[in-house]
């Protein structure tokens, strides 16, 4: 069979429907995912969709490659990405997600766990070669069973965060898969919720559903102006990232949140190994280490972080991009409707939930930005980069994840995307003038090492 090598993704497969995604893809890979699920001895596999407009003829072929491969398919139709993992640890422990994330509308892909960890990498690459080569032959005895797994994962939050005061929010899905379920658990909580854009619409007819975006919260910062809701939270396209906005319209990014998240889960795990990614600010370290845990700084990526708290017990995870991981009192899976539930608790404590979240340690940094590459060029950058840097105490160079180098007053970062040929950097100082500084050094390297290297926004 034919396929596009390039909509394998690290963590993922993702590409463009119908051009390099289709019905007959979407099939292969259910009799290749259900041919190795079988061969782990995994007889049911969860399958969801979000609510993109491919998402039902492609998730129809998916079922009928897994029901091909003689797997029991557990259809919960349209579901948050969390939703899927949900029931992928609670009524069997392999699932796939259809879903685009936050990519453009015309973008589709599948999201994988199996035998309860998510697969990336070189287990991607496998399936690839199963579906090319034809090697996964249908065998009888494959069903479908339909499951609504809302109402207990509903039940499952509900019965866990307790609010101790009613909050007025205001809830933004963006048209995405969130609206369908996010609004009616922050009633169930105690809110009083001004929803935004709940219709689950795959064209998107508001904004992007990508709150890493500010253009993407305008409409929750109008919102907080013109009513009297204390706090915004916006979703991404698949529900597994939240954006969180203050009453006077500032974001509270994911390293900051984590401070937080760490304080409120160490007072409960003391000494608990919290892991974060290598573009967390450096305010979270020390912050995680005064409230009386493990610092663990490890590679970008969602199933990386996930894979290393598995292998270090850690309690709490999260990413820059807005991947956060509860193990304590969860599953160890990114829910942005779990983490928002988990920062209304805390911030319910407050009679001024703004107060607590601007008093969260800050700096001055860069949004993401990228170096566009050729394809294949952004990791002998990086390699090239590691040969050339020369710096000297008090500087710190970590290797772990690209080049990244720590000083006093702040960091500079340079990897290679996991998802799309370009760098990632990420610069910050404790001042104005060290963020300059750091970025100017920073900047001077990686023309040495790409002279025609063109530094421009982020674009995920």
């Amino acid at each position: 069979m034919q396929v596009t090598a390039s909509i394998f993704k690290a963590y993922d497969i993702r590409g463009v429907v119908p051009t390099t995604l289709n019905e007959a893809v979407a099939e292969a890979l259910g009799l290749a995912f259900g041919t190795q699920a079988m061969k782990l001895g995994e007889r049911a596999v969860a399958v969801g969709r979000d609510g993109r407009l491919s998402g039902p003829a492609l998730s129809a072929a998916l079922i009928r490659g897994l029901v091909a491969a003689g797997v029991e398919v557990i259809d919960i139709g349209l579901a948050t990405t969390p939703m899927l993992y949900f029931a992928a640890h609670t009524l069997c422990t392999s699932g796939i997600q259809v879903t685009g994330s936050h990519n453009p509308k015309d973008y589709n892909g599948f999201k994988m766990v199996m035998g309860g960890r998510a697969i990336y990498g070189e287990d991607i690459q496998a399936l690839r070669r199963t579906m090319e080569d034809e090697s996964a032959t249908p065998v009888a005895g494959g069903r479908v069973r339909l499951v609504d797994v809302l109402p207990a994962y509903r039940e499952r939050i509900v019965s866990d965060v307790k609010l101790a005061r009613p909050m007025k929010v205001v809830v933004d899905c963006g048209n995405g898969i969130a609206g369908a379920s996010a609004p009616a658990i922050f009633r169930a909580l105690g809110c009083e919720v001004t929803e935004l854009f709940s219709e689950v619409d795959g064209n998107f007819p508001n904004h992007h559903p990508d709150p890493s975006k500010p253009e993407n919260l305008q409409d929750v910062i109008r919102a907080l102006r013109e009513t009297d809701a204390e706090l915004g939270l916006a979703f991404d396209g698949d529900g597994d990232r939240l954006g969180i906005v203050t009453k006077d319209g500032a974001t509270i990014y994911p390293d900051r949140q984590m401070i937080l998240f760490a304080q409120d889960v160490l007072s409960r795990v003391p000494g608990g190994k919290i892991v974060f990614d290598v573009k967390c600010s450096q305010r979270l370290a020390p912050a995680i280490e005064a409230a009386g845990g493990e610092a663990h700084i490890f590679k970008t990526g969602h199933s990386l972080i996930k894979a290393r708290m598995k292998e270090i017990d850690s309690p709490l995870g999260g990413e820059m991009s807005g991947h956060i991981f509860f193990k304590e009192r969860w599953f160890g899976f990114d829910d942005g409707t779990y983490a928002g539930a988990r920062l209304l608790e805390i911030l319910s404590k407050s009679p001024d939930a703004n107060a607590v979240l601007h008093a969260l340690p800050t700096s001055h940094s860069t949004p993401e930005l990228n170096v566009a590459c050729a394809e294949g060029e952004p990791q002998a950058v990086v390699d090239q980069l590691l040969a050339l840097a020369r710096f000297e105490a008090p500087a710190k160079v970590s290797t772990i994840d690209g080049l990244r180098v720590d000083w006093p007053d702040g960091f500079g970062l340079i990897r290679a995307s996991n998802t799309t040929p370009v760098l990632v950097l990420r610069f910050e100082g404790h001042t104005q003038e060290a963020l300059h500084r750091i970025e100017a050094v920073m900047l001077a390297l990686l023309l040495q090492a790409k002279p025609d290297a063109v530094v421009g926004a982020s674009s995920h």
